[in-house]
């Protein structure tokens, strides 16, 4: 692939977050807070499962993987977002910006089928408790998150080729803190019939799809919990998926109304707003949903701080 060749635009400039200069170092210590806070509570998520072997379970393996994915997905856009606040220096180079709609789709369908995949974990340990061993097994596990990632890697490439093909004559100022791809296709003077088409068949793949998949798990969950005579069974059941629906309403809630609600009363800034929420806010969120309702969770972290604390014991 030869940029030279496909556009005349070597370079794009980000215009970064709709905030007015004085403002620029309230928000770069804000973001960049968030960031780190993102960084380390998923590392932390990742390290207590590793470590405490009462979390090898087909749920918390799953949480591993979307915590990674978490933190892989923020750091493709808050960084150069910090360093265009903060070094005012905001072009992007065609091929990083190539690069980084590349990513952004990636982990965002990562995301999307792993919150999926978890949902179906959910739905086996509530709906069918007697046989969750033998159907959440750990070759399943391993295929719906080998799926997950081979499936992202594909939808990201197949975006990422037809954006490639496109021409950016004139315009090279995306009004926006990263590369989106909707916006990317505003600014190009070449036909984008065929990736407007792609992107509402792959949205309704990789967004739309997986997100029916969740609904359906929690009616029948729903359906279950209905038929529990007891409070502590209803209670238990909750409790075992309250967490994961924090995160389901937190990641689709904003998805959906920024790409799949009709764009007539969205204004830019408004789209912007809704990305930070997606890019920033929630990955920083998942881990204080899962520690902070979880019990074990909590335990591990407690077992990890005393083994710190008195190494000898």
């Amino acid at each position: 692939m030869r940029p030279e060749n496909q556009s005349k635009v070597f370079e794009f400039l980000l215009q970064g977050l709709p905030v007015r200069p004085e403002q620029q170092g309230v928000f770069f210590a804000l973001f960049l807070g968030m960031y780190l806070t993102t960084v380390l509570g998923n590392l932390l998520i990742v390290l207590l499962i590793r470590l405490d072997s009462r979390l090898h379970t087909p749920m918390y393996f799953f949480l591993s993987h979307l915590a990674f994915s978490d933190i892989a997905f923020s750091s493709v856009t808050v960084p150069k977002m910090l360093l265009n606040m903060q070094t005012h220096h905001l072009s992007i180079p065609y091929k990083g910006c190539i690069s980084q709609t590349y990513f952004f789709i990636f982990f965002a369908d990562l995301d999307s089928f792993l919150i999926t995949s978890m949902a179906y974990d959910r739905y086996v340990a509530i709906c069918h408790p007697l046989h969750y061993t033998a159907i959440m097994r750990q070759s399943l596990c391993i295929t719906l998150v080998a799926g997950s990632w081979v499936i992202a890697y594909a939808c990201a490439l197949l975006h990422t080729l037809l954006l490639a093909q496109l021409s950016f004559c004139v315009d090279h100022v995306i009004p926006h803190f990263f590369c989106d791809l909707g916006v990317l296709l505003k600014l190009s003077c070449s036909d984008t019939s065929l990736n407007q088409l792609v992107i509402l068949t792959a949205g309704l793949t990789a967004i739309m799809l997986p997100f029916l998949c969740i609904l359906l798990s929690y009616v029948r969950i729903g359906i279950t919990i209905l038929r529990v005579p007891s409070t502590k069974g209803i209670c238990k059941a909750l409790s075992t998926c309250g967490s994961h629906l924090s995160v389901v309403t937190l990641y689709y809630g904003t998805i959906i109304g920024l790409y799949f609600v009709p764009s007539s009363g969205n204004t830019n800034d408004n789209n912007i707003l809704a990305s930070v929420i997606y890019t920033v806010v929630t990955p920083m969120l998942n881990p204080f949903i899962y520690s902070l309702r979880n019990k074990d969770m909590k335990g591990a972290f407690r077992k990890l701080w005393r083994n710190k604390a008195h190494p000898s014991k």
